[in-house]
Parts: C-alpha cells; structure tokens; sequence
C-alpha cells in the first residue's frame, strides 16, 4: 500500500514549528489516512532548544514524521536583523529540500508540500518536481494583506511620517511597520520582497485566521486588490 504524505517546511525557530504542528494535526484530522513530514532545519546559531518538543509530538502523534535536514555553514554577516540569518539559511537549504523531497517520495506519495513564509525559495522546487505547493502564513488575514501588498509602497519608505494605505484596511505609518521592511539596505528587504511577489504563484496561502474575524482582509485577498497587476 503507498503511503500519502503532506511535507511541510518550516522556519528553525520554535514558534513556526509548533504552528506546524498544529496544522499538521489539523490534516491528519481531516484526512486520517494521510501522514504528514516536517522537514527540520538544524540552525547554525541559537533559537532555543526544540528536541524536547519534537520529542513528545513523536511520541503523542506517530502519523507526524520529522525529517532533519543536514546542518549548513552561513556566511558571515553584519545585518542588525534576526531575520536576515533566517532567510539566507532557507536559501541555502535548497539543495538539501531538493534531495529531501526527492528521499521521501521513493516510499511515498507527496501530496502536497506546504511552506512557511520564511522558506520562498523552495517553492520553485515543489514546482519543478510537479508537487502542489502552498503557503502556510502564521498570522492573520491583515498581516498576510500587508505583505502582499507591500511592494506597492516600496518607493514610499523614506519619509517616517508618510502613512501606507492598503485595500480596505486602515492606514499604517511607516514607523509602525516592522522594521527589517523597511530597511532597503539590508538583504531582508530583498527576502521580504521576494516572498510577497511569489506568493501569488504557489497553490494558495493557508491562513491562521477565519473569515468572520477578518472580513475586510479576506475580501480585499480574494477580489485581488492586495496582488500588483503586474505580479499575476
């Protein structure tokens, strides 16, 4: 019998593998007959031990697999934000995602392969090898707008008093918003710009959040005000 297995690949730090987790208990309840693997980055610098916690879900829930990837090198770096680190090390995990995906699928079926918003990179790799590939975003609807839409204001980011305006949402300041966003010389920025533009290619967005909560955000996503014509 083959097995039907969801992979999903998230950020190192804690908070996203829980959130993970979550949603992979979230499918297996839904789908019973399927599995999930979550693909484990071993960061080459400090987020807080989660050997204990992986240890219980293994135990709690043998239908979530956690597949660790080999630990990489990082290259040097003086940016201020925490953020960076954790970009340009799923960057350079593609390789490792690419043989990791590949691995799994000699003794299953990948059903779909579901990515944190910090691993953008690999979703050219789910595409190259024919697998539905989603974006599963940890925050809200509003959040998730922002983001999309934030390529738009990218000119708009020198003047701390200017305040952004996003589709059927209230106007942000700019020294409101977070700041790796906004600093234009730091490869954050790049990342950050990056995941927004290539959100629209995958499969869809998994979203922490429900329709009655958000409806003004849901709206705006759904009738494609948050997405730059030029980026469809």
């Amino acid at each position: 019998m083959v097995n039907h297995t969801v992979v999903l690949y998230t950020s190192p730090a804690i908070g996203h593998l829980i959130s993970a987790v979550e949603l992979g208990k979230l499918i297996l309840k839904h789908h019973p007959s399927l599995s999930t693997t979550i693909l484990i980055t071993t960061p080459p610098y400090n987020t807080g031990s989660t050997a204990p916690y992986i240890k219980y879900v293994s135990h709690t829930c043998p239908l979530i697999h956690f597949y660790y990837l080999p630990i990489i090198n990082l290259p040097s770096t003086n940016s201020p934000h925490n953020e960076t680190l954790a970009f340009e090390l799923l960057h350079l995990n593609n390789p490792l995602v690419h043989q990791a995906l590949q691995s799994i699928s000699h003794n299953s079926t990948v059903q779909s392969f579901i990515i944190d918003s910090f691993c953008t990179p690999a979703l050219d790799i789910g595409i190259n090898l024919n697998i539905p590939t989603f974006y599963f975003f940890t925050s809200g609807i509003s959040a998730l707008s922002h983001l999309l839409y934030f390529p738009t204001h990218t000119k708009k980011l020198d003047d701390q008093d200017t305040y952004l305006d996003f589709p059927r949402l209230p106007r942000i300041s700019i020294s409101d918003m977070p700041k790796p966003m906004l600093d234009r010389t730091d490869k954050v920025h790049e990342f950050i710009l990056s995941t927004a533009t290539h959100m629209p290619k995958s499969q869809g967005v998994i979203v922490n959040s429900f329709e009655s909560l958000e409806p003004r955000a849901l709206k705006a996503i759904s009738e494609g005000l948050c997405v730059p014509r030029s980026f469809i």
